[in-house]
């Protein structure tokens, strides 16, 4: 059994992984709030407080076998060539007035409409692949406002970094046809009609909501 001396953001959100449970389920599991486990999410190295650590504990213990397996592989520190062959991709929300920029992707049903992205190279920032890759997708120049924190994707397993992004210029039109079907603003108020709710990393909706 691996034992967990001091939990953390990663291990929690690496439990949760083993899991195969969405931010919601993985909340009611542990009987927490679902923004607590976005906190793990964004703040991987915040060490939660001592009653959280013994839910965690408890919540390691009780679970069957095969979780905990899979939870020990997780856990692993990234060193080395892992490290570096960890597929990273920068996201970006960007937001114009009441509508948010979405791109919906070619022969891949599961993961129709998405927010801009693209796989950020070892040196490269994050926050400029996300405005690079959001011109170079849809015509959209954009500038990143904050970073909302990063996770791994419940569905394609890549280490997902998001990033608000407020709108500069630019027409909104698929200038990458090849991976691309088409390219929309849509209504902040109508995203779940696009993205399910469960797969909308919960950070993002706090940022829309807030958003100006």
């Amino acid at each position: 059994m691996n034992v967990i001396d001091v939990w953390n953001g990663r291990h929690a959100s690496a439990l949760q992984l083993a899991f195969r449970m969405t931010n919601e389920a993985f909340a009611a599991h542990l009987g927490v709030a679902v923004r607590t486990v976005a906190k793990w999410h964004a703040a991987p190295d915040a060490v939660p407080r001592s009653d959280m650590q013994q839910i965690l504990d408890v919540a390691y213990e009780r679970a069957d076998p095969s979780v905990q397996r899979r939870f020990t592989l997780l856990a692993r520190p990234p060193t080395g060539p892992t490290s570096a062959q960890a597929l990273r991709v920068a996201i970006a929300v960007v937001v114009r007035g009441d509508d948010v920029l979405l791109v919906r992707r070619r022969g891949d049903d599961s993961l129709s409409w998405q927010f801009p992205a693209g796989m950020v190279k070892p040196g490269a920032a994050a926050a400029t692949v996300a405005e690079q890759e959001t011109h170079a997708e849809t015509g959209v120049h954009c500038a990143v406002r904050e970073r909302l924190g990063e996770r791994v994707h419940p569905v394609t397993g890549v280490i997902a970094d998001y990033h608000l992004c407020d709108y500069l210029a630019g027409d909104a039109i698929n200038r990458d046809e090849l991976e691309n079907m088409a390219v929309a603003w849509v209504p902040r108020t109508q995203l779940n009609r696009f993205i399910p709710a469960d797969r909308i990393y919960p950070p993002i909706t706090a940022a829309l909501e807030g958003a100006a």
